[in-house]
C-alpha cells in the first residue's frame, strides 16, 4: 500500500451519536481529518472529548452514524499504562508482538522520543515524564498514520509539558502522522495543532484555522520572569534509590537456626531422657547410621509432593481462571470447591486406596488435592486485580484472547499465584506425608511411623529433621523462582 496523499481524508465522521447512561455524550456529531493534519479538540470537562477519541479507537460504538477511519489507529491514554514486567523496549515492542504494529520499529521509536539509551530500564525506574514518552513511542510503533493522544502530558509539569509539546510538535512535523490531541489548554491547542475543532455539550460547535501562526503565543513580562527563574523543563530523570548497606538475609535464620540446636541440646541434657528428647549429636548418629535409607524415602516423599504440587497447582490454575472471569459460575461450583476442601485429606486417602490400590497415582492425587485450593483462590484473585485500563489498552492494540490470557492476565497475576504456589508446595508436602502414614508407602512418613513402632526416637526426629530441611527447600525454591521472574518489582 502506497503512502497517503495529502488531502485524503483520514478520519471521518458522519451523524455520530453515543448515548452512556440514556444521556447524548456526542450528538450528531460530523467532522472530516486529512491526511497528516493535527487536530485539536478543546471544550470543557464532560463535553465529550475522550468519548470522542474512544469512537475513533474502535473501543466505543455510536448509536447513530458512521466513523471511518483510514488505517487502524494509535491511542494514548491520559495515564502511560505501560506494563510493568515490561521494559521500555517490550513495552514498545508491544503492538508488534501482538502482531497489530504497523509503525515504527521498537528500537528506533524510542530513539524519536530520546530514550534508546534506556530501553533495558522498567517503569518503576523511570520518571512520569519518560513513562510518559515510552507510551508515545509504543504508540509510533502501533500505527502508520493515525494517533489519538488524548491530553497525555497532563500529568506533568508545566515546564516538562511545555518541552513534550514542543518535541510533539517536531515530531508530527517529522513523521507526517495524523493527529488529533484531546486539550485543556487554548495556548496547548492553538500553538500545535492546525485546526482546532471546539466541543461542547456533546457538539462541535466551531473548527477554527490555525496554520498561520509561526510561533507559541508571546508570553507577559511576568510569565518571561517566573521562566527565567524555573529554567528548563526536563523529563528524564531516573528513579534511583539511596544506597544500602550490603544485605545480610541469611544472617538472621542462620543466627536462629543455631540459637534454635543450642537451646534443643541444652533441653535435652537438662532432661536426660533420650527416649523423650534425644539431643542433635543423637539424631546426627541416626542419620549417619543409615544415610542412603535416608536418602530415598527423601527422594520418594519429595517425588510425590512435587508431583503433587505441579498437577495440583495446574489444576488449580485451570480451574481458577475461569472463576475469576465469570462471577456467576464461581457462585455456581462454589458449592462443589468448598465440599472438596471440607473433607479432611486423611479420611479420603482411605478411599483412594480402594479406587487405585497403593501405587503412585492415589499419593499424587492426595497431594495433589492437597495444594490445589491455594492456587485456584490465588488465580481467582489474581485475575480479578487485572486493571480494567490494561484491558482497555489491549483492546486498542487488537489482541486476541489468547494474546490477553498470555501477555497480560498470567503476567498481571503471577505475582499472587506465586504466592498460592508457596502454600501449595507446604500443603503437597503434608499430604504425601499423609499418604505415608495411611498407606505405609515408602517415605519420610513411613520412617516415622516406623520408628515410633519400635519406639526409636532419635529415628523419628531424624525423619521429622529432613521433613523440615525438605520444605525449607521448597520454600527457597519459589522464593528464588519469585525473584527471578518479579525482578522489576525490585526497581521500585
Amino acid at each position: 500500500m502506497g503512502a497517503p496523499e495529502p488531502g485524503d481524508i483520514a478520519i471521518r465522521l458522519e451523524g455520530v451519536t453515543v448515548r452512556l447512561g440514556g444521556q447524548a455524550v456526542l450528538e450528531d456529531v460530523s467532522l472530516t481529518v486529512p491526511h497528516g493534519e493535527f487536530l485539536a479538540v478543546i471544550g470543557p470537562s464532560g463535553g465529550g472529548k475522550s468519548t470522542l477519541l474512544r469512537v475513533l479507537a474502535g473501543l466505543l460504538r455510536p448509536q447513530e452514524g458512521t466513523v471511518e477511519v483510514a488505517s487502524p489507529p494509535a491511542l494514548m491514554f491520559q495515564d502511560n499504562r505501560l506494563l510493568p514486567w515490561r521494559t521500555a523496549l517490550r513495552n514498545v515492542g508491544l503492538p508488534r508482538d501482538l502482531g497489530t504494529g504497523s509503525g515504527l520499529d521498537p528500537g528506533e521509536a524510542l530513539h524519536q522520543v530520546g530514550l534508546d539509551a534506556y530501553a533495558g530500564y522498567y517503569p518503576a525506574q523511570l520518571s512520569g515524564g519518560m513513562r510518559a514518552r515510552v507510551a508515545l513511542a509504543r504508540a509510533l510503533a502501533q500505527s502508520h498514520d493515525v494517533l489519538l493522544l488524548d491530553e497525555p502530558f497532563a500529568a506533568l509539569d508545566a515546564l516538562v509539558r511545555e518541552r513534550f509539546n514542543t518535541e510533539l510538535r517536531h515530531l508530527h512535523d517529522k513523521t507526517g502522522r495524523t493527529t488529533v490531541l484531546v486539550t485543556h489548554s487554548i495556548r496547548e491547542a492553538a500553538w500545535l495543532a492546525d485546526r482546532v475543532a471546539v466541543l461542547r455539550g456533546g457538539r462541535i460547535v466551531a473548527i477554527l484555522d490555525t496554520r498561520q501562526k509561526t510561533h507559541a503565543p508571546p508570553a507577559g513580562p511576568l510569565e518571561a520572569e517566573l521562566r527565567g527563574l524555573l529554567g528548563a523543563g526536563d523529563s528524564t530523570r531516573l528513579v534511583v534509590e539511596p544506597p544500602t548497606p550490603p544485605r545480610l538475609g541469611w544472617l538472621p535464620p542462620t543466627a536462629a537456626l543455631l540459637a534454635g540446636l543450642v537451646l534443643w541440646e541444652v533441653a535435652a541434657r537438662a532432661l536426660h531422657q533420650p527416649f523423650l528428647l534425644p539431643g542433635p549429636a543423637q539424631v546426627w548418629a541416626e542419620l549417619a547410621r543409615t544415610p542412603g535409607e535416608f536418602l530415598a524415602y527423601t527422594w520418594a516423599t519429595a517425588r510425590v509432593a512435587l508431583l503433587g504440587a505441579l498437577l495440583g497447582a495446574l489444576a488449580g490454575a485451570l480451574l481458577g481462571y475461569p472463576l475469576g472471569k465469570s462471577r456467576a459460575l464461581e457462585r455456581f461450583l462454589s458449592p462443589f470447591v468448598v465440599a472438596s476442601q471440607s473433607a479432611p485429606i486423611v479420611v479420603l486417602a482411605p478411599l483412594l486406596i480402594t479406587w487405585f490400590g497403593f501405587g503412585s497415582v492415589p499419593a499424587v492425587l492426595v497431594s495433589a488435592l492437597s495444594a490445589l485450593y491455594p492456587v485456584l483462590v490465588a488465580t481467582i484473585v489474581g485475575v480479578r486485580e487485572v486493571p480494567a485500563t490494561s484491558y482497555e489498552l489491549f483492546a486498542t492494540l487488537r489482541a486476541t484472547p489468547w494474546q490477553r490470557l498470555t501477555r497480560l492476565e498470567l503476567p498481571s497475576a503471577l505475582p499472587v499465584m506465586l504466592g498460592g504456589l508457596r502454600l501449595a508446595l507446604s500443603l503437597a508436602l503434608i499430604g504425601a506425608v499423609v499418604w505415608e502414614f495411611v498407606s505405609n508407602q515408602p517415605g519420610l512418613g513411613f520412617a516415622v511411623n516406623q520408628a515410633r513402632a519400635y519406639y526409636n526416637t532419635p529415628r523419628q526426629f531424624a525423619a521429622i529433621v529432613l521433613l523440615i530441611g525438605l520444605g525449607v527447600l521448597l520454600y527457597l525454591a519459589v522464593t528464588t523462582l519469585e525473584r527471578r521472574v518479579l525482578r522489576h518489582r525490585r526497581a521500585r
